[in-house]
């Protein structure tokens, strides 16, 4: 859907599906389509995926932590996380010097998820980018980062 063959009326660039919020939607739904089909096999949703990145960054985090890292509020993380638990991807345990702290630790089989995920996901960034230059993307990631920015 391109955009800029198309003579608009002023003001008309800002209306669906013209707009760039409602394109940036949709790049959005689609990416997260692909990759919940990707991680599906594994029983992970791009939630998860965002969870487990936490984590190999830094095991051990505390669920506040995480909730900070990826902007969510408790009750949306703690059930994403009590799944992952189910799945036997991650464990909690209780901070030894603060009690009122849960710590989430990857598990062996979530620790394994690293030597396979990061390709899955790679190879859907490449797909998804097919066609625009390295500094075009590093360009449009600049772009978002202010626009975001500018709103918080």
């Amino acid at each position: 859907m391109s955009t800029a063959s198309v003579s608009l009326a002023p003001g008309q660039e800002l209306r669906a599906p013209h707009g760039i919020g409602y394109r940036i939607k949709l790049l959005s739904q689609l990416v997260y389509r692909k990759f919940s089909e990707r991680l599906e096999p594994f029983g992970l949703t791009p939630f998860h995926w965002l969870v487990l990145c936490c984590l190999w960054y830094e095991d051990g985090l505390p669920t506040s932590c995480i909730g900070e890292k990826l902007q969510q509020v408790g009750g949306t993380l703690t059930g994403v996380i009590d799944r992952m638990e189910e799945r036997g991807f991650v464990r909690r345990e209780r901070d030894r010097v603060d009690r009122r702290i849960w710590r989430i630790w990857l598990t062996d089989a979530g620790k394994e998820l690293e030597n396979v995920l990061p390709q899955i996901a790679a190879d859907l960034h490449d797909e998804t980018w097919a066609g625009v230059s390295v500094p075009e993307r590093e360009q449009f990631s600049q772009l978002l980062n202010q626009a975001i920015a500018n709103l918080t």
